[in-house]
């Protein structure tokens, strides 16, 4: 798997996941919502871990940049 996530992105994910995280447990959101929400944060916090995004891959899509040869 190639990296297809830059830096900006990753964070971005990271602070949404965090914010969802936050919102769930001072419960703020609740109920369906939450746990749908929830799953995407799980998801856009492992694939800003990992580096790779199946959904950029499927779409030909890089966040990241990449090197000139």
């Amino acid at each position: 798997m190639k990296k297809n996530i830059g830096d900006l992105d990753r964070g971005l994910r990271i602070v949404f996941a965090i914010a969802v995280a936050a919102l769930y447990f001072s419960n703020i959101i609740e109920g369906t919502l939450a746990y749908i929400l929830m799953v995407l944060a799980t998801i856009f916090l492992l694939t800003s871990f990992i580096g790779f995004c199946p959904l950029y891959s499927l779409f030909g899509m890089k966040t990241c940049k990449t090197k000139e040869h």
